[in-house]
């Protein structure tokens, strides 16, 4: 792997405009190193379908590169391109797409991509929190609410039960004013957004077999207590994303009871019916989760027209929705809907102003997500997947198989990291990067404590990765202080506010850092990517805005040394290190080196 050569990327250091309009001409810029200068530079870009070329000239020399440029008007909604170079390093001329500099003939797939559709400004900045809202905090008038017959009730302090004793129907307590209760808390970890897990009626602790998509559940404290929740976020400037399920309601829910009892009634068409298994198309095979059939046009109105489910939970003050399933909603055997669903659904949103929605997607985004429909996703292929087959241990995955045929995610070094994130990422815009989630674990997957063995250094990477790399931050509640769990499951246990002596402090306070550095550095939200040097422990890549520019190392254990010609990081010897150690400048080198697993930061 290459590093150092001519780059581009389409973030504000290289787009005159990350967010055009259509008809708007667009000015996009190439880096280039003096140690491999170029003789001539074109841009290559899809108009109407049809390949066109576009000289650049060299716009701004100094600080040992020189800037490129070329103008192009945005003619379609979706710009896409790649540059040709040609110099005496590529004597034969070579592509430079988002995987890289190429000396062969690359497929269009790793193009560049700008378009017309933007996200929320505010997702730039965001630091995400996920909330399992069961298990986060319980206030004291939880005890006072009735129990319904499907729930098994614990103490707080109980231990998780297993699959064998109905794990679904553990019922902690947690409710939404629990959540209020301890704002502050996110407030200090830099947080700007709440995710919350669905908090819809449901015959389960995880609340994704809704019952009724019409009241929040009086379990949590009902409408009045998101109400609280949103006001009292609200102020602390935090914005909040529910989550909702258009792929599949909870077999309690009033609209498939009305269709299974009366064949006549709208409710009817609302979902599949077939003579097989329990008479209907469910979720996965799962007769509690019964899928919902997006042919019906009744449907399509209760969920995302002006009275629907989507916009008026928006008008109760929700910033944004987290959608379930998104791959699969609106696909069933030879229908594929997804699309289709998935355009109404943002035109829901986008009618109620500047919201967020954000696809659950486990596998290659590009297929489902460019930007014109969900704004981004959680993006466990693009940066989950490679952080964890960088950072886990050998054996930490045996039960943990939610996203791979088998339990196992093929192992990577360091320059293998940056191949796999660089081949995800380049397949999406760059607005859909970053307004996607880099999650280290959720309520799906094991927690990054248990991936990584237990190794705090490890687990900081994982954040440090994930507050530094292009796209939102996510926690899931609880990483900060180091709880732990083998599955999804299992690593949904109740908040331990009553134990803070069971917290890994050192490593809340390393966390608390992280957010504040990531509200402290433009760059590390707004900046580009450029990966500088990758060895089997460590990877080091720069974020570049107009506004300064972040260095970072991140290791895995005690690393070889990275070492960088300073001249490719103008500016670098009038840095400081603002997170750790291991980054040194002199005499006109950069030196990085790690001796144990974590991050460093220098800026400038």
């Amino acid at each position: 792997m290459t590093f150092g050569l001519a780059h581009h990327d389409p973030s504000p250091l290289y787009v005159s405009d990350p967010h055009p309009a259509l008809g708007d001409t667009v000015a996009l810029r190439v880096r280039v190193p003096d140690a491999h200068p170029l003789e001539r530079l074109h841009l290559r870009y899809l108009l109407d379908g049809e390949g066109t070329f576009v000289e650049a000239h060299p716009a701004q020399q100094g600080d040992g590169e020189t800037w490129w440029s070329a103008q192009v008007v945005m003619t379609n909604p979706t710009l896409q391109y790649r540059w040709f170079l040609d110099g005496p390093l590529h004597p034969g001329g070579a592509w430079l797409n988002g995987t890289g500099v190429h000396a062969r003939d690359v497929p269009d797939v790793a193009d560049f991509r700008l378009i017309t559709a933007a996200p929320p400004a505010w997702v730039e900045d965001a630091v995400v929190y996920q909330v399992f809202c069961d298990r986060f905090a319980r206030s004291a008038d939880a005890d006072a609410r009735p129990l319904p017959g499907w729930a098994l009730p614990a103490a707080w302090d109980d231990p998780l039960r297993t699959y064998a004793q109905r794990q679904q129907f553990q019922l902690y307590g947690g409710d939404l004013d629990g959540v209020a209760e301890h704002l502050d808390h996110l407030v200090s970890l830099g947080v700007t957004v709440l995710y919350l897990t669905p908090f819809f009626p449901a015959e389960s602790n995880h609340r994704y077999n809704a019952t009724s998509f019409d009241e929040v559940d009086p379990l949590l404290g009902g409408d009045a207590a998101l109400t609280r929740l949103i006001d009292a976020a609200h102020a602390r400037g935090i914005r909040v994303i529910g989550d909702f399920t258009p792929n599949h309601t909870g077999s309690g829910h009033g609209w498939f009871r009305t269709g299974r009892d009366d064949p006549a009634s709208a409710e009817r068409g609302f979902y599949t019916w077939d003579a097989d298994g329990p008479g209907y198309a469910s979720w996965l095979g799962f007769a509690s989760l019964p899928k919902l059939n997006h042919a019906s046009a009744e449907l399509t109105e209760r969920l995302t027209g002006p009275d629907g489910v989507l916009r008026r939970w928006l008008r109760a003050g929700l910033d944004g929705w987290r959608i379930d399933v998104a791959n699969m909603t609106g696909r069933l055997g030879a229908v594929d809907d997804n699309r289709a669903v998935a355009h109404r659904i943002r035109e829901a949103v986008d009618a109620e102003g500047d919201r967020w929605l954000v696809a659950e997607h486990f596998y290659d985004l590009h297929h489902d997500v460019d930007g014109f429909t969900w704004h981004g996703a959680m993006n466990y292929t693009g940066f989950s997947r490679p952080a964890w087959a960088w950072l886990e241990q050998p054996d930490s995955a045996e039960e943990d198989a939610h996203f791979a045929v088998t339990a196992r995610i093929p192992a990577v070094d360091g320059p293998g990291l940056v191949a796999v994130h660089r081949d995800f990422t380049a397949q999406v815009p760059w607005s859909v990067t970053t307004a996607s989630f880099n999650i280290v674990g959720s309520h799906d997957t094991g927690r990054i404590r248990w991936r990584v063995g237990d190794h705090r250094g490890r687990v900081l990477a994982a954040l440090g990765l994930a507050h530094t790399l292009p796209g939102a931050p996510m926690l899931y509640y609880g990483d900060e202080i180091g709880l732990t769990g083998s599955t999804g499951e299992y690593g949904r246990r109740p908040f331990p506010w009553q134990a803070p002596q069971t917290w890994d402090h050192d490593l809340l306070a390393a966390v608390r850092r992280l957010g504040a550095l990531r509200h402290e550095l433009p760059a590390l939200r707004r900046g580009g990517l450029r990966w500088i040097g990758a060895v089997a422990d460590a990877v080091a890549f720069v974020r570049e805005a107009p506004e300064g520019s972040v260095l970072v190392l991140v290791a895995r254990d005690s690393a070889a040394p990275i070492e960088v010609d300073a001249a490719l990081l103008p500016g670098v010897a009038s840095g400081r290190a603002v997170l750790g150690e291991g980054i040194t400048v002199a005499d006109g080198r950069v030196s990085l080196r790690a001796h144990e697993a974590g991050v460093a930061v220098w800026a400038w």
